[in-house]
């Protein structure tokens, strides 16, 4: 099985400890996020693994690694980070293999990404049921940026994205997408069809979906626009088992290590 991890991203939110590096190599205990996720993946298989690297590249070098460079990564967002790797996603397609794609700012167990690979389902993205209360006392990171999933009885993906809940969405049929999924072969394929077919009518400053940008945007965008043209989008649902930093606040609360050579990070 093949695998991505998107890291080419500034982390601005995370300065000034990530002045210098990206935020996948700060460490959480022993070992940076980056290689909490080589870890999950080569403990389940996942042994053909691609990064996309931007920001501070150079600090992200691994052995036995395919490495893809964002030349753009101050310009776009996760979608079009993603796209840099296309090359990779051909081959697991022309191979016929499933991949596993992650951003790189997430802690996972090796059960959750466990659930993710045993599912046959096309396309399939880890939504956690049990989330809300990870937002508690974020207040850099307030629960409306989210991205959340509505599904439907069948675990499947009615809707994704930020600021889809309304009153009358039942609390059993809403979640939040951690930032991990996998396609297989007949998924590549899906995806990679909607996504030329965009970027042949669209320019990159034009808005889509929830992006003032379509450079700017979210694979959440592009999954909404998949399921606005019937593709199927399932769900595999999680209680817990994962943890996000996208702030220092984030950091801290996760037990994260500042760098000795750091100032200016409020206590």
């Amino acid at each position: 099985m093949k695998g991505i991890v998107i890291a080419a991203g500034i982390c601005s939110r995370l300065r000034p400890i990530t002045n210098n590096l990206p935020k996948c190599m700060l460490k959480i205990g022993d070992k940076s996020i980056m290689e909490n996720i080589l870890q999950v993946f080569e403990n389940n298989d996942v042994d053909d693994i691609a990064i996309v690297r931007g920001y501070a590249k150079e600090k992200i070098n691994f052995p036995d690694i395919t490495y893809y460079e964002n030349t753009a990564y101050t310009d776009n967002n996760i979608l079009h980070s993603l796209m840099f790797a296309r090359k990779h996603l051909e081959k697991a397609e022309k191979e016929n293999e499933d991949i596993v794609i992650s951003y790189s700012d997430i802690l996972y167990e090796d059960w959750v990404i466990k659930k993710l690979i045993n599912s046959k389902k096309t396309i399939a993205a880890i939504v956690d049921t049990d989330w809300q209360e990870y937002y508690e006392g974020r207040t850099d990171h307030p629960i409306e940026e989210a991205e959340n999933v509505i599904t439907d009885t069948n675990n499947k993906m009615l809707k994704i994205g930020k600021h889809i809940f309304t009153n009358n969405t039942p609390k059993n049929k809403q979640g939040e997408f951690i930032g991990l999924w996998k396609f297989t072969p007949e998924g590549i394929r899906i995806f990679l069809k909607h996504f030329d077919r965009l970027n042949s009518i669209l320019k990159m400053i034009d808005t889509y979906q929830n992006t003032n940008e379509w450079q700017k945007s979210y694979i959440t965008d592009i999954f909404q626009e998949m399921i606005d043209k019937g593709e199927e989008i399932h769900s595999v649902l999680i209680q817990k088992g994962w943890k996000e930093f996208d702030t220092v606040q984030d950091f801290k609360k996760i037990g994260g290590e500042i760098p000795s050579d750091i100032g200016g990070v409020d206590e």
